[in-house]
């Protein structure tokens, strides 16, 4: 038994075996993660969302369509807050002939959350405009997807915005 272990059949299994060991002991050693991301490249993506999060809303308050352009990516789905569907063509296009004109786009209590290559952004935004539907002017919540591409850009994949219904008698309370 002991000439089969050490036969030329064993050898390569035993250096595979040695190998896949020593690579699991350099992965087991102590990284902090994240939601599975290190707290260091976490902590530099989130600056990245937060600036991409104003580079949006300014391009939204100036219709600059060129920096929208750059910012959706290709294959870019939202969701309206009347529950239509718009790609990105359709959302350069109603900054362009100015179907969208917002004059105040105010947001609070937003959150990021990783995964892996994708940042989910939620916010509460306060809204003065219109829209070629007529006035947009109120509270509303956002969530919107941005995916990090494979030349490391993060690009906005998906955007669904409800608004926020309040009920008479209260207070400035959301419903």
């Amino acid at each position: 038994m002991r000439e089969w272990m050490n036969g030329p059949i064993q050898r390569p299994l035993h250096r595979r075996m040695l190998i896949a060991m020593l690579l699991l002991a350099l992965c087991a050693g102590p990284v902090s993660f994240s939601q599975g991301m290190p707290r260091p490249q976490k902590h530099e993506s989130r600056r990245e969302i937060d600036q991409l999060e104003e580079t949006w809303r300014d391009a939204v308050l100036k219709a600059n369509s060129a920096v929208m352009d750059g910012l959706l990516a290709e294959d870019y789905m939202a969701i309206t807050a009347n529950g239509t569907l718009q790609t990105k063509e359709q959302a350069l296009e109603s900054l362009r002939n100015g179907r969208l004109h917002l004059t105040t786009l105010d947001i609070s209590d937003r959150k990021v959350r990783f995964y892996g290559t994708t940042a989910l952004v939620t916010s509460l935004a306060e809204v003065q405009g219109t829209t070629g539907d007529g006035d947009v002017s109120g509270s509303y919540r956002y969530t919107r997807v941005y995916v990090r591409n494979a030349t490391g850009a993060w690009k906005i994949v998906s955007f669904e915005v409800s608004k926020i219904v309040r009920e008479s008698g209260e207070h400035g309370e959301h419903k």
